[in-house]
């Protein structure tokens, strides 16, 4: 594994543990007041952009064709559209 890449994936790693840090001190925690929507939100901004860090880096697919990375959007789309229609029917 060459020099640059060990830099690349320990940067990833430190950004990570800094986001899982952040998303306990700012919403598990009394440290500061946040309404359960503006807590929510944030949760998923960070969850977001933690998962598109780990699917982009540690799974390798920012070199892979973009008919994969197209191909895996699809399917979260498809599986986002099936939690959707769980919730109404579990309603």
């Amino acid at each position: 594994m060459a020099h640059d890449s060990v830099k690349l994936y320990s940067a990833i790693y430190v950004a990570l543990l800094v986001a899982a840090t952040l998303n306990f001190a700012l919403f598990e925690t009394s440290f500061v007041e946040f309404t359960y929507t503006q807590a929510i939100v944030g949760t998923l901004v960070i969850a977001t952009v933690k998962t598109l860090l780990i699917v982009a880096y540690f799974q390798h697919l920012r070199w892979e064709n973009r008919s994969l990375t197209y191909l895996m959007g699809l399917a979260l789309a498809l599986t986002m559209l099936l939690m959707a229609a769980a919730t109404y029917s579990i309603s």
